[in-house]
């Protein structure tokens, strides 16, 4: 990868369904894993039928860009329950399904 390349990158972070929740732009030289963060601050609060809003979400699952230690402690401090495929180990076509 050429850290020193022009353009950007759109991060995009949407509910099971598809619907967007929030959108980001970065520079292309910025690494994949530090835009996860401010993404996940940036989601508004969530409106639900019973008790209060929900700050964030329950569940997150992301592809091997995102397999770090600091972002999985970030996420499991937040009460986030995640799923990222880990590098080497699990193939990435596997995410997201249920059994």
């Amino acid at each position: 990868m050429d850290r020193g390349t022009y353009g950007s990158k759109i991060h995009l972070i949407t509910e099971r369904t598809g619907l967007p929740l929030f959108v980001g732009i970065s520079g292309a030289n910025l690494h994949v894993s530090q835009a996860l963060i401010p993404l996940i601050k940036g989601i508004p609060p969530i409106r639900s039928r019973q008790g209060p809003r929900r700050r964030g979400p329950g569940k997150l699952h992301a592809d091997k860009g995102y397999d770090y230690s600091h972002l999985r402690r970030w996420l499991r401090g937040r009460g986030i329950t995640h799923r990222i495929a880990r590098k080497g180990i699990e193939t990435s076509q596997r995410l997201g399904r249920h059994r």
